[in-house]
């Protein structure tokens, strides 16, 4: 039996990739950075690295955000798509970059003492 495959992309297509089994409920993250990088929270499922396989990474490019983390943008379109801890071997990516339907629902909300003022978050 084979484990559910899921692809994903920037808008413009400069990246893709493919994860594969088992995703995480989606955790929206409402830290500071989070709110920065995507103009309102980063909402991402995640997946261990070697269930993870870039399939095109013609504009992708890495920012080291933390002393801690990093994170995965399309230098074309500026597509907010992944973050990774350097210690760990997972790898979170945003939720609505994934193609097709998902199943995944929020499992989360994360650093709400740091959200913006302009939502509620139910």
């Amino acid at each position: 039996m084979s484990e559910e495959k899921h692809t994903g992309s920037c808008l413009c297509g400069g990246v893709a990739y493919e994860a594969t089994g088992p995703m995480r409920p989606v955790i929206a993250c409402h830290c500071t950075q989070c709110r920065k990088t995507t103009g309102h929270y980063f909402a991402s499922t995640q997946i261990p690295q070697e269930k993870f396989r870039l399939t095109k990474a013609e504009t992708l490019s890495w920012f080291a955000s933390s002393d801690t983390a990093e994170r995965g943008f399309c230098t074309n379109c500026g597509s907010s798509l992944f973050w990774r801890r350097y210690d760990e071997d997972m790898i979170s990516f945003t939720a609505g970059t994934l193609d097709g339907d998902t199943g995944l629902e929020i499992g989360d909300h994360i650093f709400t003492d740091t959200k913006g003022d302009y939502y509620d978050i139910p």
